[in-house]
């Protein structure tokens, strides 16, 4: 009796300690995957604040927790997107250029580990998506077109597969969202190859995922806040829905210039010009101090944003002087600035009467290599029928 009462309590020790390394063990893995997100988490926040080197310090943290987590590889090839986006220096640009490649690389092979182990592991589908429309924006950026028809592939099946192994995760709906709206808008030809391989384009679709995913998203919410806040005030015309995203990026990412030239901007569309003008006296002021990370770089940006106030108040003459003003810089870094500008100066033309000037800036425009997409959709638009200003009721 004895000896079997000693087996049984011996077997309930050894069961009591089995399971409780069982359990701390689960409570290690669940901590150290809080802490790989929070990394993700705050790594974005800082890009977000243009604090770029703290930004990759914490998501080399993140990879050196789960080194074969392709989440964290593909983050980094979306910070140096940004960072390849923003630079002002070629060489700067030539190393994100090469960092974007080599973290897209690397997502996509840990993915592929990742899912052979799991077939359906959402996390490794929704990297290998993410890395892969980092590469694809690189490469129509660069107009490596042969590389964005390569990276196009799988990426589509990569967030449906996401999307039913893990069918509330909001971050999936901004990349489903960002392409149902994006290849909606591209041009004839385009649009039917990026239908082919990728999906087809649905505007209001896209809109309403980028919309959720920017109400209730995790890693991705405030990218796709970023987003919405573009389309609004770019694509959809609205610049009363896209003020108060942008109002609030602004408040949270304050070091961030471009959601203060974007809030500016809306202010001008709307017509609150003295609102406006404040904002451009601080960014202004804030270029003249050099306060980072202001630079003489963004003068031609202010001059534009200038030019844009000017006109919405209809004071044409003083809008043509900043816009020739922004004209002057031909740096690679201004090309998105003179193709808007060059809209902007047919557009006046338009107002003025003189239709063979503003076919010229249109023109103009859409032969400028590089630039923003929808100026050169603006552009033609324009150039097929002159622009007409709203009448304000």
């Amino acid at each position: 009796m004895k000896k079997q009462y000693s087996e049984t309590f011996l077997l309930a020790i050894f069961l009591t300690i089995f399971f409780s390394v069982i359990v701390a063990d689960v409570e290690a893995a669940t901590i150290q995957t809080n802490r790989f997100h929070l990394y993700l988490k705050q790594g974005i926040d800082k890009a977000f604040n243009l604090e770029t080197a703290s930004a990759i310090d914490l998501l080399e943290k993140a990879i050196e927790l789960e080194p074969e987590n392709p989440a964290g590889y593909a983050y980094l090839a979306m910070l140096h997107l940004f960072s390849y986006e923003m630079s002002y220096d070629l060489e700067t640009r030539k190393k994100d250029q090469e960092a974007i490649v080599r973290y897209v690389g690397t997502a996509l092979s840990k993915g592929e580990k990742r899912l052979e182990m799991n077939p359906k592991d959402s996390e490794a589908y929704l990297a290998m998506a993410l890395a892969k429309i980092a590469k694809v924006n690189w490469a129509i950026r660069e107009k490596r077109y042969l590389v964005m028809a390569q990276e196009t592939s799988n990426i589509w099946n990569y967030l449906e597969k996401a999307s039913r192994a893990e069918p509330n995760n909001f971050d999936i709906y901004f990349l489903r969202g960002l392409l149902h709206y994006h290849i909606y808008h591209l041009p004839g030809l385009t649009r039917f190859a990026s239908s082919l391989l990728i999906t087809s384009g649905d505007s209001q679709k896209g809109l309403k995922e980028i919309e959720l995913a920017a109400q209730k998203g995790d890693l991705l919410q405030t990218i796709a806040q970023s987003e919405l806040q573009s389309v609004y005030l770019t694509f959809e015309k609205q610049p009363a829905q896209a003020l108060p995203v942008i109002m609030k990026l602004r408040e949270k990412f304050p070091n961030n210039y471009n959601f203060l030239f974007a809030q500016a901007n809306a202010f001008a569309e709307l017509l609150r010009l003295d609102e406006a003008f404040a904002l451009a006296r601080e960014i202004e002021n804030n270029i003249k101090a050099a306060k980072p990370p202001y630079a003489p770089q963004l003068q031609p940006r202010y001059n534009q944003l200038m030019g844009n106030i000017f006109f919405a108040q209809g004071e044409y003459d003083k809008a043509t002087g900043y816009f020739q003003k922004a004209l002057q810089d031909t740096a690679f870094y201004n090309t998105r600035v003179r193709v808007w500008t060059l809209v902007r100066m047919g557009m006046i033309q338009d107002i003025c009467k003189n239709r063979a000037g503003a076919e010229e800036y249109y023109s103009q425009a859409l032969e400028m290599e590089g630039g923003e997409g929808i100026a050169k959709v603006e552009a033609k638009k324009y150039l097929q029928a002159p622009y007409v200003p709203a009448k304000i009721i």
